[in-house]
């Protein structure tokens, strides 16, 4: 008989983002190994609401019986929660309750995440609400067996804030028959170099860094999100041209001149490790998630503050090639799987 993993999360298809593609590419992994696998997901459930701030994450209202009953269904050997959302508070609490075993992931800067927005209504509530959030996040994954986190300096970060689970490494893995170098074919009547960011057009992205940064060349952000039409408006300048996945994705990487990548709220980034396997070098700051991919001055450049010499410096610094191989040779979907299988 195979294991039964059931994956509960309250970010799950029809949605696009770094939690989606991350447990895709991991269930095909688990799936290879005959284990059977199952995932709940807010459209499991009849009564949702748009998650503020980011309408694409659907938030299952009162999920806790409907939710159990699935749980019970499929009995699962090992149950992982994915997220800190409502489907994912509800399963802990099933958890809790019935004395069963579980494992985390810390996918995303929830309190930098929320204090953002808040900051945002009122700016003095930023330190608060992040204390806030940090108290609460900690609290959420206290009884898991093991979160699992994407980087070193993400488990600095959580043992710095005080969290006492055992914290284990889930890596992230790319698809190299589609993201690998070659000659791009768009953007040739554009003026070069090109800037490249890849993501959710949204505002813990950090983009305006990117948008105002002084610039020669042209600025392409592929992509969508909340503050598309705002950013659009007041940066008539840059080329926004959508959502692009695939071979049409890689295309937008291999025909640009650097990765721009301004967020500092990221717990990872797995655009990052795209666009070095198109061979395209990385400009970022120094935070986590690029600090533990640019490890290497041929992978691009790290700046405290200075996104434009981050730039500049990738620039002269690019190596095609030994980006693509750097990415060959330490991210791998197969590896994430193992580690995953490890964890639970």
């Amino acid at each position: 008989m195979s294991m039964k993993v059931l994956i509960i999360s309250d970010a799950w298809h029809p949605q696009i983002n770094g939690v989606v593609r991350t447990y895709e590419h991991i269930i095909k992994e688990l799936e290879q190994k005959n284990y059977e696998t199952m995932v709940i997901g807010p459209e499991d459930f009849p009564r949702t609401m748009p998650m503020p701030f980011y309408p694409e994450i659907q938030l299952v209202l009162n999920p806790y019986k409907r939710l159990s009953r699935m749980i019970e269904e499929f009995a699962p050997d090992r149950l992982h929660i994915a997220t800190e959302g409502p489907l994912g508070w509800a399963a802990r609490r099933y958890c809790i309750r019935n004395n069963i075993v579980f494992s985390t992931s810390y996918h995303t800067q929830f309190p930098d995440y929320v204090a953002k927005r808040f900051a945002w209504l009122i700016p003095t509530l930023y330190n608060y609400v992040h204390r806030l959030g940090i108290r609460v996040v900690r609290h959420f994954h206290a009884p898991s067996s093991a979160v699992m986190i994407s980087t070193q300096s993400l488990r600095q970060q959580l043992e710095n804030w005080g969290f006492q689970t055992p914290l284990s490494l889930l890596t992230r893995g790319v698809n190299f028959d589609i993201f690998k170098p070659g000659n791009g074919t768009l953007f040739q009547d554009l003026p070069h170099p090109i800037g490249l960011y890849v993501g959710r057009i949204a505002i813990e992205k950090n983009l305006e860094a990117f948008l105002d940064m002084p610039w020669e060349g042209s600025k392409v952000l592929v992509g969508d999100g909340p503050v598309m039409s705002e950013l659009k408006r007041k940066y008539p300048n840059a080329h926004f041209i959508g959502k692009r996945m695939g071979h049409d994705l890689a295309d937008c990487y291999r025909s640009s001149d650097v990765f721009v990548f301004p967020s500092k709220t990221d717990t990872f980034g797995i655009v990052l490790i795209e666009a070095l396997a198109c061979g395209l070098p990385v400009a970022a700051y120094n935070v986590t998630g690029p600090q533990d991919i640019i490890i290497h001055d041929y992978l691009g450049a790290l700046e405290e503050q200075d996104l434009k010499l981050a730039c500049d410096t990738a620039l002269k610094r690019s190596d095609p090639k030994k980006c693509s191989q750097y990415v060959q040779d330490n991210f791998s979907w197969e590896m994430a799987g193992k580690q995953f299988m490890d964890a639970l």
